[in-house]
Parts: structure tokens; C-alpha cells; sequence
């Protein structure tokens, strides 16, 4: 009888525990991916992260009381997933730190996670895992909640490969102007030439200079006469004293040329009171009371009246007598030269014969003449001028350009190594970081690349990939570039992407991938389509397209299809 009173209470236990799991399942049934959104919807690549925020609730009378649960954002993509932040809740009657959850009410929820991009994600789906757990055991059998499909990674087709190098500039001049000068002294009060000016080295240097540059086919000379007299002695007097100074002086040098067979203009003026140069030799000068003068000079704009008040001071006036207005009375020779340099035909016949003969600055020049060799160029600048950065900077630019990587990589090492300041070489290292994927470096890197020449689109390839797509539209301005369309359609300025598109110099089949971007998001399956077949015809594959979310609407369509299929 005991024994039979102990097998019907296993009996009761048994029934017990199958009603109370009966009663489990029955409560904590899975949930319909309806309860549950998210922002963004697709998923979206931002910078190098695929953030999410999920609103859902735990519908009333679902919680069990004496059960939690811990739910984690799953992204599943071919070959992985990625998990995100978990969030934990409790029913009622759980002791713990989770969020606690109302049987009778339910409750709303929110998550908010970010996954790491990788371009598996490109086709992927968005996953809820519900882990429950009751009395510390774990209860299985709850699948994952499929809640989004994912990842727009339209901003991964940013490239730093197509982002123009930038490239250091020449100082080749076609004219490059020049101004030798000479003076030609006189005693006070007088205007005759005298012959110890007259044999003076500096006077015979000039001439010598002038008669070079006469004679020479690639130089352009004019000579200038400016003849002065010192502030003192009356306007009247000076006046006539540097007219007669002006006249001895261009009737001179008039004879000299004529005898020497120099035919070049003389242009001769003259002044009557310098005051222009008595100021700035006082202010040169070591007068200990120089201030005051200059003090008379500023206050008193009359010639007469600042003579008078000057000539007044009679400790600083001698002192002026000696040492500045005797500099003061002169006739100043000016030959302005114009040296003609190479044309861009001499310069191109150059570069593709001897390069021996060209300075550093014409062969930086010649580089970019159509018909010379940029490479063969910047390598012979980089062996004959081996410290000037911008034979291997610019070298590592034709590499960078031409696909040759490696070689672009060793020469702007190069030139960095030469010139650490360089802005052109601190632009193309933070290409190569970008390349790269970091960031944070190619952001130190362009702080020293102010005045590069491409500066911008570097500039807006970073704010790309950082995910500030307004700062990169402002950062690439005007470029007509497959980086700067990106950064329009990703700020959904469809109308300027497609413009930028069009204007695109070499179109390549990013650019026509893109536009059938532009066109999937204006509901233009035509130009879809036909972008499309560019983009393929240059290279996309059509599993890219089959996995772009970007055209998952229109994969329906028989165009799309047949293009697909071809």
C-alpha cells in the first residue's frame, strides 16, 4: 500500500513538471518578425560600421514571470556572423540586473548596435537571438527572428586608387624678369659726372651686363634713368639740379651704348626732392635722434615746412649732412631684363633626345607635355637631383595613377624621406593610409598637406570613409570624380551625382555602376538597365549586382534579368 501511495506521488511530480513545461511552451512561443523594425531599413555601411537600432516589444502575457532572456542582433552573411549587443530582461519574479518585463503589460524595446563591415555583409540578414534561461538552466529550442535584410554598402565603392595624386609643382617660367642697378654719385650742389664714378667697378659691371643681354637672342633689356636730388636747398634749386643730373646722365649712357653697338631704350625721369629715400634711409640708419625726424616727416607734408623744421634741429641736421643726404644725390641706373626661356617645342625635343641640358625646373615642365615620358622624366630628376622631393613625389604619382603600386608606394616613402614638410608628399602617404583603410593616420597626414593640388579629394575621401558624408560633398567642390558623385548620392543629392557622373572625364565602370545607383533610387529601371551594361561591360560581375540591395527591387524585372542571364 506505501508502495502504491509512492508511485502515484512520482506520478503527481511527473504530471507536475509536464504541465509546467506544457505551460513554458505555450507561453513562450516565438515571436513574429512583425513585432519588430529597424533604422535604418536595409542596414547601411557608415564609415567602416553597419549601425542598427531595433524597436520591438515583448507582447502582454508572453514574458513569463520566473524566466530571462538575453537578446543579441545577429547579422549572418556567407561563411559567418556578427554579433551584436545584447540586452538582457527578467520576468517578475527573477532576481537580477536585467531590464525587468511585465507579464500582464509586456513592454516596448529598443537595441542599438554596430557590426564591422566586411564585404561578405554585402548580402546578408538581420537576425534576433533569443538565449532564455529559467531558475539558472537554459531552455532551448527558441529559433532566431529573421527582422532585416542588409547591408547597403554602396559608400565601400569609394576608392582611393582613382583619387588623384597629388603632384609637386614646377617654378618653370617662360619670362623670368630681373632688375641689376647701379648709381652714379654727385657732390652737393653740382651735376657733372665725374670720372672716379664713371670708372668705378659697379658702373663697368653694369655696362658689361647690359651689353650681354643686348647681345643675347633670349633676353629683352630696357634701361631706366631715375636722377635725384637731397631734400635740402630749396625745391626751385633741386628741382633744376636733378633735371641737369637726369640729362648728363641719359646723354652719357646714350654715347656709351652708340660706341658700344647697344640698342636698347633709355627711359630717364627725375625728381626733384627725395623724400621717399631720406625716409627710408633714416629709418635704416643708427641716428640717435632719428625718431624725431621721422616724427617732422609725418607731421608736416609741405617740403618747405619740413626742411625748415628739420634744419631746425640742429643736432640731428648735421648728422644728417653727413651720412644720408650725400646718398641722396644721384642718378640711379635701372636695366630691366626679361630672360626668354625654352618652348614647349624646344623643351619637348629636349626631353625626348638629351636631358642633360634642361634645369630641374624645365624638366618638371617638360614632364607634362603631351609627347615626353613622365616616367623617363621624373627618373632622371630623381638621379641627378636626388634631394628634391618632388622627382620622387611626382614619380610616385605616375606609378599611383598607372596601377603600379609597389613602385608608387617606394617612391613617395622616397619623398618623404627627402621632405618630411612636404604637403605633396604628406597628401600621397595619407593615400596610401586611406588605401589601407586607416583613417586616423591619413587624417594626421592631410594636417601637413595643406596646398597640395588635390588636397580636396583626399580630404573628401576621408570624410567617406568616416562616415561625414556632408563634410566630404564640401571637401571635393567641384571635382568631377566617381569619389565626389558617391559623396552627392550618399548625401541623396541624386540630380548633382548624376551631373557629376556625366561629367566624369575617363568613365570607368564604377561610373556607370553608380549611376545605375542614382537611377535605382529615382525608380528609372531604363537607366538601370543600360548603366548596368555599361558597368559589366567594364568589368562589375553579376554576382555584385545579384548581392546589391541597392537593385533587389528590380531583379524582378525581365530587362534586369535577361541582362543578367546574358
Amino acid at each position: 500500500m506505501k508502495r502504491q501511495k509512492l508511485k502515484l506521488l512520482f506520478s503527481l511530480i511527473a504530471l507536475v513538471a509536464i504541465l509546467g513545461t506544457s505551460c513554458s511552451k505555450k507561453t513562450m512561443t516565438p515571436l513574429a518578425n512583425s513585432l519588430f523594425t529597424t533604422n535604418p531599413s536595409p542596414l547601411e555601411l557608415v564609415g567602416t560600421k553597419v549601425p542598427v537600432t531595433i524597436n520591438g516589444r515583448f507582447p502582454a502575457k508572453w514574458f513569463e514571470k520566473s524566466t530571462s532572456v538575453v537578446v543579441t542582433p545577429v547579422l549572418k552573411y556567407s561563411g559567418g556572423e556578427a554579433l551584436g549587443t545584447s540586452y538582457s530582461y527578467q520576468g517578475e519574479k527573477v532576481a537580477g540586473n536585467g531590464t525587468v518585463v511585465n507579464f500582464e503589460s509586456g513592454s516596448a524595446i529598443t537595441l542599438r548596435s554596430e557590426f564591422d563591415y566586411t564585404p561578405a555583409m554585402k548580402k546578408s540578414e538581420l537576425f534576433l537571438r533569443f538565449d532564455f534561461s529559467r531558475n539558472g538552466k537554459t531552455v532551448a529550442g527558441f529559433p532566431d527572428v529573421k527582422i532585416a535584410d542588409g547591408v547597403v554598402s554602396t559608400q565601400a565603392l569609394a576608392s582611393a586608387a582613382t583619387t588623384t595624386p597629388a603632384v609637386a609643382p614646377d617654378a618653370f617660367q617662360r619670362i623670368i624678369k630681373e632688375a641689376y642697378d647701379a648709381d652714379i654719385m654727385f657732390l652737393i650742389q653740382q651735376a657733372e659726372l665725374r670720372s672716379s664714378e664713371l670708372n668705378s667697378t659697379n658702373l663697368a659691371a653694369w655696362k658689361d651686363l647690359v651689353k650681354e643681354a643686348d647681345s643675347n637672342d633670349r633676353k629683352n633689356i630696357n634701361v631706366e634713368v631715375s636722377a635725384y636730388a637731397s631734400p635740402d636747398g630749396g625745391y626751385e634749386l633741386n628741382e633744376k639740379l636733378a633735371e641737369k643730373r637726369e640729362k648728363n646722365t641719359t646723354d652719357y649712357l646714350t654715347k656709351d651704348f652708340k660706341k658700344k653697338n647697344i640698342d636698347t631704350e633709355i627711359n630717364a625721369k627725375y625728381t626733384a626732392q627725395d623724400w621717399e629715400g631720406f625716409q627710408k634711409l633714416v629709418q635704416a640708419s643708427s641716428l640717435q635722434d632719428k625718431d624725431i625726424v621721422l616724427r617732422v616727416l609725418s607731421m608736416y607734408p609741405d617740403t618747405e615746412t619740413r626742411e625748415k623744421e628739420i634744419k631746425n634741429i640742429s643736432a640731428v641736421y648735421s648728422g644728417l649732412a653727413e651720412t644720408i643726404l650725400p646718398k641722396l644725390r644721384r642718378s640711379r641706373l635701372i636695366a630691366n631684363i626679361e630672360v626668354i626661356g625654352k618652348t614647349d617645342e624646344e623643351l619637348k625635343n629636349a626631353a625626348n633626345s638629351d636631358l642633360t641640358g634642361l634645369s630641374v625646373e624645365e624638366l618638371l615642365y617638360a614632364a607634362n607635355l603631351n609627347g615626353t615620358s613622365k616616367e623617363k622624366i621624373y627618373t632622371y630628376v630623381t638621379q641627378k637631383f636626388p634631394n628634391d622631393y618632388r622627382g620622387w613625389n611626382n614619380l610616385g604619382a605616375y606609378y599611383y595613377t598607372t596601377g603600379q603600386t609597389s613602385k608608387a608606394v617606394q617612391a613617395f616613402n622616397k619623398a618623404a624621406q627627402v621632405s618630411a614638410k612636404a604637403p605633396e608628399a604628406n597628401m600621397n602617404q595619407a593615400l596610401l593610409s586611406l588605401a589601407d583603410g586607416n583613417t586616423a593616420k591619413a587624417e594626421q597626414l592631410l594636417g601637413s598637406a595643406s596646398g597640395a593640388n588635390t588636397l580636396g579629394e583626399a580630404l573628401g575621401l576621408l570624410y567617406i570613409q568616416k562616415g561625414d558624408y556632408n563634410r566630404a560633398v564640401q571637401a571635393f567642390g567641384d571635382a568631377k570624380t566617381n569619389n565626389a558623385a558617391l559623396a552627392q548620392v550618399l548625401t541623396k543629392n541624386y540630380n548633382k551625382a548624376q551631373q557629376t557622373l556625366d561629367a566624369v572625364a575617363n568613365k570607368d565602370a564604377t561610373t556607370y555602376y553608380l549611376s545605375a545607383i542614382v537611377a535605382a533610387r529615382t525608380n528609372n529601371t531604363s537607366g538601370v538597365v543600360g548603366n548596368l551594361r555599361s558597368a559589366l561591360d567594364k568589368g562589375f560581375s553579376t554576382s555584385e549586382v545579384l548581392n546589391d540591395i541597392e537593385f533587389a527591387k528590380f531583379l524582378t524585372n525581365s530587362d534586369v534579368k535577361n541582362l543578367l542571364i546574358r
